[in-house]
């Protein structure tokens, strides 16, 4: 089998939450500033016990509660999206192997593309799974950007927040996953960064972002669609990258897909770079009304690198 689909989400937040009114006593802003500008309300925050590691751990746990017959030692390719982790190695893919007790020896991998990561990671999991490399695949994307915040810095520090989410895809006789679209604009490698020159805290260039999302992230979506040989009425719903909700319901409303759902976790939960996808669909899905079954979800995603990545799901 050579197809792959999507069979369980699962997720993880820690119980600290920060609302906009405790950042108007770390910088001088307001609540009406931060919604106005990027649409959170609210976020969280790691309490000091949480990891990149331990929150992907759990998020993989609940994931795997979800799956059905797929159990841990079932999983043959670990990958975790990431751009967070403070160790070099082992990698954090390795750590949540040997925790979920995976003896049988999966093929452990992380993967730094910052806040398009995790769909990088799934356009990974698919391909290796068409290559017959792998049968059953955990994709995670977990970040602390608390742990790489400027504090000082009132542009970023308003969007920063911790999480994780993760998927359990499986081989299928049916696509139950489109082709990845990827790619990256190199001239604006350096508009999201984490580097050692600003003392390891993140950094983005706002405006450079946002002018490039509004000009080119509708025809990269339109080629998402199209590879999967979708027209955008067909979408049921939209999980675009939770960086800015002034970003995402305007991208949303130029795809052109008046029946589907939009995530909008950014309101409750920050910006979680590479979690930021699969937390705000597996909270959907855990949410009181989740998406069908059948139903087809767009994701998008893009940031650092300046990276972007995508593909549509079938959900299970």
């Amino acid at each position: 089998m050579t197809g792959s689909k999507v069979v369980a989400f699962g997720h993880f937040q820690p119980e600290r939450i920060v609302p906009n009114t405790e950042l108007e006593k770390l910088v001088e802003t307001s609540d009406e500033w931060i919604t106005r500008r990027v649409g959170i309300e609210e976020r969280r925050w790691g309490t000091g016990v949480e990891t990149v590691d331990s929150m992907a751990i759990k998020a993989a746990k609940m994931a795997l509660g979800n799956a059905g017959d797929i159990k841990a030692a079932d999983i043959d390719m670990v990958i975790v999206a990431t751009c967070t982790a403070t160790d070099r190695s082992p990698n954090m893919a390795a750590r949540v192997a040997n925790a979920l007790g995976m003896d049988q020896g999966p093929a452990a991998l992380d993967v730094n593309v910052a806040c398009a990561g995790f769909a990088h990671a799934v356009g990974l999991a698919q391909g290796a799974i068409a290559a017959g490399s792998a049968k059953n695949a955990l994709v995670i994307g977990s970040e602390m950007l608390t742990d790489y915040t400027d504090f000082t810095d009132r542009t970023t520090c308003v969007l920063t927040a911790d999480g994780a989410g993760a998927f359990i895809i499986t081989a299928s006789e049916d696509n139950g996953i489109s082709p990845v679209v990827w790619g990256s604009v190199p001239s604006l490698s350096d508009a999201v960064r984490i580097e050692t020159e600003n003392n390891m805290k993140f950094a983005q260039n706002g405006q450079s972002v946002y002018r490039w999302t509004v000009t080119q992230l509708p025809k990269i979506a339109s080629k998402i669609i199209d590879r999967a040989g979708m027209k955008p009425e067909e979408l049921d719903a939209i999980v675009l990258h939770q960086a800015n909700l002034r970003i995402i319901e305007p991208l949303a409303e130029k795809i052109g897909a008046p029946n589907a759902r939009v995530a909008t976790d950014v309101v409750y939960s920050g910006n979680t770079s590479a979690a930021s996808v699969p937390l705000a669909l597996s909270k959907l899905m855990a949410s009181d009304e989740p998406l069908p079954s059948g139903s087809k979800a767009l994701l998008f995603a893009f940031g650092g690198g300046l990276a972007y990545a995508g593909q549509i799901i079938t959900i299970p």
